[in-house]
């Protein structure tokens, strides 16, 4: 009660009113630069949405040539990129099937699906498998034209009774025939039949 008696009514209001005029810039000052995050964040998604046309969860595609089913790939989400004719994949696995009913099973972190040719890029944990063999490399291509599997980087092939590695591999789906080349180690059991 002492301030309140000794101080003068009119700089007690004007003390007030000063205080009132400054939260107000303090909240308008808060306001415009939690609405100018808001704007920028907008900005970059859309940036990000222009680029990819269209986004996808759960994607199925199967290719198939003269009526038949040469592969089949499923995805947890897609991007895709209009102008490179590219669909961006996650956690996608791809089936190919072989003349003679086999198939080659791959699982990937991550890929593209060019969409004018049906050529295929995978990379991260690639695992390859059929019913005797399992792939494992960081990247491998699927070249549609001629039904080739290849990588360019270090391959791990191994079956109950054997183990290789090399540095690139090219596998042709149609004849079954596999190219190791660079750097070609292998391990077999004793139990192999040449």
């Amino acid at each position: 009660m002492f301030f309140l008696k000794n101080q003068n009514p009119r700089k007690l209001k004007f003390f007030l009113i000063s205080i009132i005029i400054i939260s107000l810039g303090i909240i308008i000052a808060v306001f415009s630069t939690y609405r100018n995050i808001l704007d920028e964040t907008a900005g970059l998604k859309s940036a990000i949405q222009s680029a990819a046309k269209m986004s996808l969860g759960k994607v199925h595609h199967t290719a198939t040539r003269d009526g038949v089913i040469e592969w089949s790939l499923d995805a947890s989400s897609a991007k895709l990129l209009d102008e490179k004719k590219q669909l961006i994949l996650d956690d996608l696995s791809v089936v190919f099937y072989m003349k003679d009913g086999g198939k080659a099973y791959i699982t990937a972190e991550k890929g593209f699906l060019h969409t004018d040719s049906s050529d295929i890029e995978v990379a991260g944990n690639v695992v390859v498998k059929n019913d005797n063999y399992v792939l494992k490399t960081e990247k491998l291509n699927y070249e549609h034209t001629r039904r080739i599997l290849f990588s360019n980087v270090f391959v791990e092939i191994s079956s109950d009774s054997e183990k290789l590695t090399a540095d690139s591999i090219s596998f042709d789906l149609n004849t079954k025939k596999t190219m190791l080349e660079g750097n070609v180690k292998g391990t077999f059991s004793e139990n192999i039949n040449l």
